[in-house]
């Protein structure tokens, strides 16, 4: 229940042609720190790019973000790309909602994300494909608690090669 299907470095590692061999025609997007930083509006480097070419080859996308409406709603439309939010991942709802906005079936949609215990047991759970990628980066202890430990507890699950420990506030250099 907690391994992708898949893993990779970076969102923008994921090609239309890996999509195509996994017969997947739709994405399912987690955004922080998988398409941005926490709490930052704009896309990483490369995101907006990567978008455009999934567009181009007619991959679908949507947002699915357990964040409220005035974080999710203005990077969507920065990115062009409809939007779920307070879907309650790893609960099923959001999921079901996207797919149903997609008219997609469950065979061609893939969740995209850099929390085990919510984007991939989500889509293991939904029963739909995945892909987990690195974190953009390590967040800080303070005022992250829950998250610093969700990301403990996931290291047991993590692809070796994207296995990291996050570092208190103190720590970072």
């Amino acid at each position: 229940m907690f391994r992708a299907t898949i893993a990779v470095k970076s969102v923008c590692d994921i090609t239309p042609e890996l999509l195509n061999s996994m017969g997947v025609k739709g994405l399912l997007l987690d955004i922080d720190n998988t398409l941005t930083t926490h709490d930052n509006p704009a896309p990483a480097e490369g995101v907006r790019e990567w978008v455009n070419r999934m567009k181009l080859a007619g991959i679908r996308m949507r947002l699915i973000s357990n964040n409220h409406a005035p974080r999710v709603t203005p990077f969507a439309k920065t990115l062009g790309i409809p939007c779920i939010c307070e879907s309650l991942k790893p609960l099923k709802k959001g999921f079901s909602t996207a797919m149903k906005q997609m008219h997609l079936p469950k065979d061609k949609l893939c969740v995209v994300g850099d929390q085990i215990y919510t984007d991939i047991l989500g889509a293991n759970w939904f029963k739909v494909k995945s892909i987990y990628v690195s974190p953009i980066e390590r967040e800080n202890w303070k005022g992250h608690e829950f998250l610093w430990i969700k990301r403990v507890l996931e290291v047991p699950f993590l692809p070796e090669q994207y296995q990291y420990f996050p570092v208190r506030k103190q720590e970072r250099k």
